[in-house]
């Protein structure tokens, strides 16, 4: 039997990491060094002392910035009368928390299932979806993230090293281009680039998976890990179409793109397309582990009992603290603070794109934000990326990447940022452009 020794005190950055590859599978990648104590609102204070300004927000997660007070109100109050229960019996705040839901999803999507992550929501999502229509194929997206456990790193297609060395995926899965107007290899524009979309797909229907085969389409409605590829306005009601033409059901992943982070309560509002099925996660609960699988009872009412499950999904704690983060939302008028704000971001970023040619686009819906880099020749230029959130990060800024080529800057500061926030942000990241992209 091993004697428990003592685990000193750290008081610095390079101690904690030290023990932290003693101890802590370095499978877990991490953006940033920092070693965070904690945060409040829209900042991260280090185990150094050091404040830094949060445009991560945990990617998509801390909408409401950190520890919101009303959320932790919610939560610690909970956390005093039901922690868990599990599938022994009901609770109420599952119940209140899906009747909110149903009340703000679109169209007749009004029942809902509840898990912990947004891979367990597509995995029900999935499951769902093969389950009410005796279908197996599933079709998603080149660039598409939608989670890493199989079923899901199966649609995933956004990094090849997601998928190195974990063959054999779920069988039936086909993936088509998702549209990106950049970059689109018949042309510049919305009409090219929804052409060659939509071509590719029929194409692929004719010759290689019957529509009949076809369960569903899994779709993010702006692209999140992939770029922040923001569709032309016609993909989506197109791939509705589609959907209905055949029979087959459109599954909206909006585990990042959902909960007001384009200005919308769920992206998908943004074309007034409503999907069969649509996926929550992230920012439902402000941190809290929760995600959703929302489908209409016409749906949801042919999955049998006990057909899908979970111990931990929709957790009482998880779910007032979700109840809470709905009433803040409105409240605090979220979403028009994400929409202006938003606005502005973008506008900033564009008037320095006329002025840097390392900027090849700037796009976003809300404070869901991409700025594309790129070299003269305007390939991807992933170092300039690193080299500017390293500039940021020096300078107190918390930047994220995405993209298949790790050159989109990713934007993602909390949706109810305030101006002077936003002021200070946008100095360091304009700071840094002038650094090193001058």
């Amino acid at each position: 039997m091993k004697l428990v020794k003592e685990i000193p005190d750290s008081d610095s950055q390079e101690e904690w990491l030290a023990r932290e590859r003693a101890h802590l599978s370095q499978v877990l990648y991490r953006y940033t060094p920092l070693v965070v104590d904690h945060a409040r609102g829209s900042y991260l204070y280090t185990v150094d002392g050091r404040r830094y300004l949060d445009f991560a927000s945990g990617i998509a997660v801390t909408n409401l910035g950190h520890g919101h007070p009303e959320v932790i109100r919610a939560a610690k109050d909970q956390l005093d009368r039901l922690v868990h229960i599990s599938v022994v019996a009901h609770h109420e705040p599952a119940i209140q928390l899906a009747e909110r839901i149903a009340d703000l999803a679109p169209g007749k999507l009004d029942k809902v299932f509840f898990a912990n992550s947004g891979a367990e929501a597509v995995e029900g999502a999935i499951k769902l979806a093969r389950y009410v229509t005796g279908r197996s194929a599933l079709i998603a997206f080149q660039g598409a993230f939608h989670g890493r456990t199989y079923g899901a790193l199966s649609l995933t297609a956004s990094k090849s090293y997601y998928r190195e060395r974990y063959e054999p995926f779920l069988p039936g899965v086909y993936h088509v281009p998702y549209p990106y107007p950049y970059r689109n290899p018949t042309g510049p524009g919305d009409a090219a680039t929804l052409d060659y979309v939509f071509n590719f797909i029929d194409e692929m229907l004719d010759t290689r998976v019957p529509p009949r085969n076809v369960a569903a389409f899994i779709v993010e409605p702006v692209l999140g890990e992939g770029g922040y590829v923001v569709p032309p306005a016609d993909f989506m009601p197109r791939l509705r179409k589609l959907c209905d033409q055949h029979g087959i059901l459109l599954i909206a992943d909006e585990v990042q793109s959902g909960y007001g982070r384009t200005g919308k309560m769920f992206a998908c509002e943004q074309t007034g397309v409503v999907p069969d099925i649509m996926t929550l996660a992230k920012s439902i609960a402000s941190g809290l582990p929760l995600s959703a699988v929302v489908a209409s009872g016409r749906l949801m009412d042919q999955w049998e009992p006990a057909a899908h499950g979970s111990t931990f999904g929709g957790n009482p704690v998880s779910c007032a603290a979700g109840i809470a983060t709905l009433d803040v939302f409105t409240r605090e008028h979220i979403l028009a603070n994400a929409t202006d704000k938003g606005a502005e971001l973008i506008r900033r970023l564009r008037d320095l794109q006329q002025r840097s040619p390392a900027i090849g686009e700037v796009r976003g819906l809300g404070l869901m934000v991409g700025v594309e880099l790129v070299g003269k020749d305007g390939a991807p230029d992933k170092a300039l990326q690193k080299k500017i959130r390293q500039v940021c990060l020096d300078s107190g800024l918390v930047v994220l990447s995405c993209g298949a080529h790790d050159n989109v800057l990713r934007l993602v500061p909390p949706l109810n940022i305030s101006q002077a926030e936003l002021d200070e942000g946008w100095e360091i990241l304009n700071g840094a452009f002038q650094e090193v992209a001058a």
